[in-house]
């Protein structure tokens, strides 16, 4: 089964521990930083939403961008209270395409990692680029590869009276991918219905997507440890990005 199909509806329950307002915290401040006042923006793999309502209730008129059709149909139900909801498509990130150019672009909770062939990876990178509008700026978060390397043999548990997931880690050498296996309990009423999905991350270097920004045509690429303006120290589970798109001569 597909990742994200049948954990849609299970989704922000087993992610509650996220706090998706220190995210677009740190979106902001890095804006600030940068001095970018940005007012449309695109939410890259963004889910259940959890990011880009934020970013709408911020100001900023928004596009989310899925390619599971069920995270954006819990997306849309969450949305449907706002006066100015996102605009929701169901694409891949490697073929990106919008009905109109954005001053920012987030992609955050290491859903860059998902895109497992890094030629594909390089291609959004550059889809993202002809997105933004001249000086938009890139802002997205990868785990490290020595958190995902970790991650091999480990066994993680998930639940709540209605959701029961286990989910165990295995990382390939060869493949330099990290995936896990993830038995998912559901309860539907009277009985629990039980599915597997298989999610798979790339362990990109902090190198690699440097390059990757450059080749696309960003320029003023900076690298965060987690929520931090540091750099990232040895052993850093997860890092930043922020990158510019120049400015029209």
């Amino acid at each position: 089964m597909n990742a994200y199909h049948a954990l849609a509806v299970s989704y922000d329950r087993l992610t509650s521990d996220v706090n998706y307002t220190e995210t677009v915290e740190f979106y902001q401040q890095i804006l600030r930083r940068e001095g970018c006042a940005p007012e449309t923006a695109v939410d890259l793999a963004c889910g259940t939403g959890s990011v880009a309502l934020l970013l709408v209730q911020s100001g900023l008129r928004v596009i989310g961008v899925d390619l599971s059709e069920e995270m954006l149909t819990v997306a849309s139900q969450k949305a449907q209270t706002l006066s100015n909801p996102p605009m929701f498509i169901c694409q891949s990130l490697q073929k990106l395409y919008l009905p109109r150019g954005v001053d920012l672009a987030v992609c955050a909770l290491d859903s860059l990692d998902y895109i497992t062939d890094p030629a594909d990876c390089s291609e959004a990178i550059r889809r993202v680029y002809k997105v933004l509008n001249p000086g938009g700026i890139f802002i997205f978060d990868v785990n490290t590869p020595e958190k995902l390397r970790a991650m091999d043999g480990q066994v993680f548990l998930d639940e709540d009276e209605d959701v029961y997931c286990v989910w165990r880690g295995e990382f390939d050498e060869e493949t330099n991918i990290c995936s896990y296996g993830m038995d998912l309990f559901q309860r539907r009423g009277e009985v629990w219905e039980r599915s597997f999905e298989e999610h798979r991350e790339y362990a990109y270097s902090q190198q690699q997507l440097t390059r990757f920004l450059k080749e696309a045509g960003f320029c003023d690429i900076k690298v965060y440890a987690d929520r931090r303006f540091e750099a990232p120290r040895e052993g850093e589970q997860r890092i930043y990005f922020s990158a510019r798109k120049g400015k029209r001569k």
